[in-house]
């Protein structure tokens, strides 16, 4: 295997080719620039972080309509398709109340710091964002504002996965902060180990095709004066989530699926596993006392190679 780990959008990003390690890593450098390639575009266009984003512009205007991209309009789309087959669990428009909790700013910002009480915020209501595809328009209601971070991230993994396979003919994996994607016919599975956190302890398991998602309230936290806070917002209450469920990795036909799902598992806590095996997902719940659930066909552990 050649491999390329870098830090972006804070978190670990790593580009994995099947091939040798004698081989020359040219083909891993050039994956690695396909996968910093499009992750650039990607922030450009939906990065909540960004003034000069096109996600910005959108949410600034509400509630008038705003030209975007081919780009920025996908990405939308796949939000609130993500939120549609979640019945509006994982739902783009709490970009205010995240807002409203302190998340302002990249990760490595926020945690470091307490946060003000919340402001009070509209309800978010997806059905409500509007997706003008004749003219390349997209509008938000007043009051309300799009994030696309239960979506975006999973979705490039996917992207970028399938631009390496075509570009340089070799099975590829790609992972951005625990959504993980993989193209290509590898010739034995990918080992991939499943964790709460990124250095915590887990699980190692083999897939050979599709995506893998992690969601959980254990790592993105951060102090408010009214308390911690973490970055999974319930859509009926616009705050934190607070179910039975802690961490939720779901593996799927691509990560953008996968992560929907995991998302949804964290809001729906005590009917995630009814609700996931009900729609055949393959999931992996953490409880808040730290017992693990598996459901539907969860890859089995391998041993480490």
């Amino acid at each position: 295997m050649s491999t390329r780990t870098w830090r972006d959008w804070s978190c670990t990003v790593r580009v994995v080719l099947a091939q040798d390690r004698t081989v020359a890593m040219g083909p891993a450098d050039e994956a690695a620039r396909i996968v910093e390639e499009l992750m650039r575009d990607v922030d450009a266009a939906v990065s909540r972080f960004r003034a000069d984003s096109e996600l910005e512009r959108v949410n600034d205007a509400a509630p008038r309509l705003v030209p975007v991209s081919p780009l920025a309009r996908a990405l939308v789309e796949v939000a609130l398709d993500a939120a549609r087959r979640t019945d509006g669990a994982v739902d783009p428009t709490v970009g205010a109340h995240l807002l409203a909790l302190g998340y302002d700013a990249e990760f490595e910002l926020v945690r470091d710091r307490i946060a003000a009480p919340a402001r009070p915020v509209a309800r978010g209501d997806w059905t409500q964002v509007v997706v003008d595809r004749e003219l390349g328009r997209i509008g938000v209601p007043r009051g309300l504002r799009l994030d696309l971070g239960a979506t975006a991230k999973a979705w490039t993994a996917d992207e970028a996965a399938r631009r390496v396979f075509e570009r340089l003919r070799v099975p590829a994996l790609v992972e951005i902060g625990g959504d993980l994607a993989v193209a290509g016919e590898a010739t034995e599975p990918w080992r991939v180990r499943v964790a709460e956190t990124e250095d915590g302890p887990g699980e190692l398991v083999g897939i050979t095709h599709g995506g893998l998602a992690t969601s959980s309230v254990t790592g993105r936290r951060w102090r408010t004066r009214s308390g911690a806070a973490h970055h999974v917002v319930d859509p009926a209450t616009g705050r934190p989530v607070t179910g039975s469920v802690r961490t939720a990795t779901v593996w799927a036909a691509s990560a953008a699926d996968a992560n929907a799902s995991s998302t949804a598992a964290l809001v729906w806590g005590e009917a995630a596993a009814a609700r996931l095996s009900l729609a055949g997902v393959d999931a992996r719940l953490v409880d808040r006392a730290g017992a693990v659930r598996r459901v539907g066909s969860w890859p089995e552990e391998v041993p480490a190679a």
